[in-house]
């Protein structure tokens, strides 16, 4: 992986860093890197992530899914980071864009109901991932998963893997069917569990190269470095860092690649809950190029200058070559191929913003294969994990999101608490017709 700086600059972009504020940010990179380096090697909570390349087997992977490995569709009921490192790999590695990785991360009947309608439950492998085995959500869409397929004639204990932790519900109903399970990973927050169990189950079941994306993330540890000059996740962590105290209170995430959407998402989970804190943290927006040039470059570009666009792409693409058009206005498509068309559309936007002032880095991966996303997945954990550092926040907490949590559980437990309180006592003004 590389990072292109260039466009953050503050010759191109405002806000944006001289040699000198470079200079700078890399003596707090080096003291970082020895705190980061030190909590790897003691396998601290949240930096523990960093060690789970070396520490993952896949072989204990392979050998728990083997049961299901016929399947034609992986079903993968969880949440969060219990879902989307799973769904970032299995659409970079195979392609198909959910056709053989359904996820079930939300509870909208809707959603559940028309999931469960399309799918055929006999061929389908059903992948459990609840760290705590607590997780209302994800226990909810179990049951019901495990009811329909009841009710299809499917044993579900013969098509079902869990992911979860030592003890729990989940747990006992394993050690009860004797279901294939896998351990989550201790010391790791689900959004940084990718490169584990958790995200590699689903590929694994559909023959993707576990193995490789392994020896990505290995590759990528084996890269970072005291200095952001010489390791590209701290060089993006710092300068995004940097970037927000100058302004920059927005991180457009904006992949060239549509392998690479999931991984957006993946992405804004990360950054969002890892860095939002304190009253500060960039909020992730989502973008896709080249479809959102024609839409949201506008408020990119023309905009205030409180974004920083991250632009994500695979030096190597496929070939796929544009047929000579008839018309003449359209001659200067003869010979382009849509991967060139593509990287031009991703030049155009990078000169667009410059042009404007707004600042812009790219983060450029050598093509879309195992290896190349483990190394990804793996250098955006550092990157985030650096900028926390750096902002000297508690990367690895989401107290925030535990708040609603327990808000949710209160209230379904008929308790009554400062937090059912806080619901009950909603203010309200109501524009509109009376239900």
């Amino acid at each position: 992986m590389n990072v292109d700086l260039g466009n953050a600059l503050a010759a191109v972009a405002d806000p944006g860093l001289t040699q000198d504020d470079l200079d700078d940010l890399d003596e707090r990179v080096e003291s970082a890197h020895e705190r980061i380096a030190r909590g790897i090697d003691d396998e601290e909570f949240g930096y523990a992530a960093l060690a789970l390349p070396g520490q993952t087997d896949p072989a204990a992977i392979r050998a728990a899914v083997e049961p299901v490995a016929d399947s034609e569709t992986v079903l993968t009921v969880g949440i969060g980071g219990s879902a989307l490192g799973a769904r970032t790999l299995t659409t970079a590695l195979t392609g198909d864009h959910g056709a053989s990785h359904v996820l079930l991360d939300n509870v909208d009947p809707d959603h559940v109901d028309g999931v469960l309608g399309d799918l055929d439950l006999s061929t389908t492998a059903v992948n459990v991932v609840s760290k705590s085995g607590t997780t209302a959500e994800t226990l909810s869409n179990f049951l019901v998963v495990r009811e329909a397929m009841t009710a299809a004639g499917v044993d579900w204990t013969e098509r079902t893997v869990f992911t979860t932790g030592g003890s729990g519900p989940l747990a006992d109903l394993a050690a009860e069917h004797d279901l294939p399970t896998l351990p989550a990973p201790e010391g790791v927050p689900g959004r940084f569990s990718a490169l584990s169990p958790i995200g590699l189950v689903p590929p694994a079941i559909l023959d993707c190269d576990i193995e490789a994306v392994l020896d990505g993330g290995e590759a990528a540890a084996a890269s970072l470095s005291p200095s952001l000059f010489d390791c590209p996740a701290y060089a993006y962590g710092a300068v995004a860092y940097e970037l927000e105290e100058r302004g920059a209170s927005i991180n457009v995430f904006m992949p060239y690649a549509e392998r690479l959407e999931p991984f957006a998402e993946w992405f804004a989970q990360l950054w969002a809950e890892s860095l939002g804190k304190d009253g500060r943290g960039q909020t992730p927006a989502r973008a896709l190029g080249a479809t959102d040039q024609h839409s949201q470059l506008q408020l990119y570009r023309a905009g205030r200058h409180d974004k920083l666009v991250t632009l994500v792409r695979p030096q190597e693409r496929p070939t796929v070559d544009v047929p000579t058009a008839d018309a003449d206005a359209l001659a200067y498509l003869a010979d382009a191929d849509l991967g060139e068309l593509l990287d031009t559309e991703l030049q155009a936007t990078e000169a667009s913003l410059a042009a404007a002032g707004q600042p812009n880095v790219r983060i450029e991966i050598e093509r879309m294969d195992a290896h190349s996303i483990g190394e990804l997945l793996y250098e955006m954990e550092a990157a985030c994990i650096l900028a926390g550092e750096l902002a000297a926040i508690e990367t690895f907490t989401q107290p925030a999101v535990e708040w609603g949590k327990q808000a949710a559980r209160d209230v379904l437990r008929d308790e009554k608490t400062e937090k059912t309180a806080a619901i009950e006592d909603k203010t309200e003004l109501v524009v509109g017709s009376e239900q």
